[in-house]
């Protein structure tokens, strides 16, 4: 791709033939009938009765309890494995059931599997964006890798629905994508305004800016939703803060709905370039304008 094009990102990348049915029937008939004849002798031999004709078994194993889990949009892989721990309390105590699911095992689950073929070639250090948020069933066996190829398998069945025409022709990969709409999940509370911010995430991409989204510095610290953003934070390299570093972060911050991820590849195209919370923390002011996004009154820190 040209060095010119203004979206190329910078990212940092750490039979055979048989007897006719006839035929086949007769021998079975008559291996059954000597089948017959021999155990009639043998036992008559012994002096033995006859045995009782076959039933049914009837001792069959009762099925295990049925468990669900739910990772809503938005969650992490970090998010994920919390969530298991807790759905263990539950279990443990409401229904005196121990899973085999922990957070640690599922963790170690996630750090790889199989994806689809759109992201092969990409430097994908774990499953972070691939676990699909969704509730899942599972029992006292169900291992953490198989919860975790349950999620593949839903990424898998939403992304065959996601066309990348325009996200292509724009020189982002299906990675970029998901990238872009573990974003979107994280900002966006309002549904119509998706695509809004996967738009400005566009623009920003294609003037050179920085994207300026506080989510991706949380995720590259570990910051808490309730825990101020030091300038410390801020002024560092790290290739999470999208203040300072230009271009998208090396990977998803979060595990984004199908919603989300189609909004990201059918951004809206405006020329927004800002976008700032209003005070209902949850809509947002849009504008193209840096001085209508300065003179924007801040929601503060009630948001």
């Amino acid at each position: 791709m040209a060095e010119h094009d203004p979206y190329v990102r910078y990212r940092p990348r750490p039979r055979r033939r048989g007897h006719g049915l006839a035929a086949i029937g007769g021998v079975l008939l008559a291996a059954a009938i000597l089948a017959g004849i021999g155990w009639g002798v043998t036992r008559a031999l012994d002096g033995d009765d006859p045995p009782p004709p076959p039933t049914e078994a009837t001792d069959t194993a009762p099925a295990l309890p049925v468990l669900k889990i739910v990772f809503p949009e938005g969650f992490t892989r970090a998010d994920m494995a919390k969530r298991i721990g807790e759905v263990n309390k539950i279990a443990e105590r409401k229904r005196n059931i121990t899973p085999k699911l922990s957070p640690a095992a599922y963790l170690k689950a996630t750090k790889s599997g199989p994806i689809p073929a759109d992201f092969k070639g990409e430097e994908i250090p774990n499953l972070e964006g691939f676990l699909f948020p969704a509730t899942y069933e599972f029992t006292q066996e169900t291992t953490s890798k198989e919860l975790s190829r349950k999620q593949l398998e839903a990424f898998d069945r939403a992304w065959s629905d996601v066309n990348l025409d325009f996200a292509k022709e724009k020189n982002l990969t299906a990675y970029d994508v998901l990238i872009i709409a573990s974003m979107v999940e994280k900002e966006v509370q309002v549904p119509k305004e998706r695509a809004l911010v996967a738009g400005v995430i566009y623009n920003r991409l294609k003037a050179g800016m920085p994207l300026g989204i506080d989510a991706t510095i949380r995720y590259g610290f570990n910051i808490p939703p309730t825990q101020a953003i030091l300038q410390s934070q801020l002024d560092s390299d790290n290739p999470y803060n999208s203040r300072k570093v230009p271009g998208l972060p090396p990977t998803p911050i979060s595990n984004p709905g199908l919603a989300a991820i189609q909004a990201a590849a059918h951004p809206a195209e405006t020329d927004y370039l800002f976008f700032v919370r209003k005070a209902d923390c949850k809509s947002h002011f849009f504008t193209a304008s840096q001085a209508e996004f300065d003179a924007y009154p801040r929601a503060g820190l009630q948001c």
